[in-house]
């Protein structure tokens, strides 16, 4: 089954055992939904721990797991990545779809350009998403995830329709 990274173990905090983990989804609250996470990265190889409290410091979550009781233990875990299987996912409202699954669709434009390119990544640190799409000759277009350009995503048909002004991809950037 495949592992999906939802977090980090950034630091240790405090001399029970507890971690800060950076939460890589915008929902922090879903720790509260969960019984165990798997643990990867480390010479040992994936671990499955079970939760025993959760609690929150601003953006970040802190977790205390069963079995690590103190502040040597905890430090172990640190830099390593946190996920949980598919089963673990939770269900999104209509229209909002998981990155995983939007990275390799067909992106198209409805207007003057016609096929665009395949989408290859999503940008997350700016004011909105910003997809980047590997368009012909090796260019990268980069286009605002706002329903300015993003008319439609067709998950079944894997294919993001969008809307472009005219001259917007005659500024894209080699790759």
């Amino acid at each position: 089954m495949e592992k999906i990274k939802i977090a980090k173990i950034v630091n240790v905090t405090g001399i029970k055992g507890e971690v800060k983990l950076y939460n890589y989804s915008d929902y922090k609250e879903r720790f509260e939904e969960l019984n165990e996470l798997i643990i990867s990265g480390g010479r040992d190889g994936d671990i499955t721990l079970k939760i025993e409290k959760v609690r929150y410091q601003g953006e970040m979550v802190i977790i205390k797991f069963e079995g690590v009781n103190d502040r040597n233990q905890a430090e172990k875990l640190r830099d390593r990545d946190v996920c949980i299987t598919e089963d673990d996912l939770r269900e999104l409202p209509e229209d909002t779809y998981y990155l995983r699954d939007l990275i390799g669709m067909k992106v198209v434009d409805d207007g003057a350009y016609g096929e665009i390119g395949i989408l290859k990544d999503v940008i997350q640190n700016s004011a909105q998403d910003i997809y980047v799409v590997s368009a012909s000759g090796g260019r990268e277009v980069l286009i605002p995830a706002v329903k300015d350009f993003i008319r439609e995503i067709d998950a079944e048909a894997r294919v993001i329709h969008t809307t472009l002004i005219p001259g917007f991809i005659d500024g894209a950037v080699e790759a």
